[in-house]
């Protein structure tokens, strides 16, 4: 059973920051990719950013120049260093995991909210 703990949400004024981590533990076969994504309230949920295991990263334009997305290989752990945030950065934001076999996991969510 592989289970992803998030922490680090919570609420920031705008221009604040927040860092969210996610360590994966379980019968997980290796991983491929960890990453970030957040839902919006009525909104689909979107990549944020995620980073492969040779530390190759991408980011929702969005982002780009503001969120920085980090991960520890021998802690299965990845983290989401978010600075400058906006209240429009307000969301769910979810910890996803793909493994070697392709199988993905998420976690349960963490509540972000920016506002004054």
């Amino acid at each position: 059973q592989v289970q992803l703990v998030e922490s680090g949400g919570g609420l920031v004024q705008p221009g604040g920051s927040l860092r969210l981590s996610c360590v994966a533990s379980g019968s997980i076969f290796g991983i491929r990719v960890m990453g970030w994504y957040r839902q919006l309230p009525g909104k689909q949920r979107d990549m944020v950013a995620v980073i492969n295991n040779g530390g190759i990263t991408n980011y929702a334009d969005s982002v780009k120049g503001r969120f920085t997305i980090s991960r520890d290989n021998a802690k299965n752990t990845v983290n989401l260093q978010m600075n400058s945030l906006k209240s429009d950065d307000t969301a769910v934001y979810y910890c996803k995991v793909v493994d070697w076999g392709r199988r993905e996991y998420w976690g349960q969510g963490t509540q972000v909210t920016v506002s004054s």
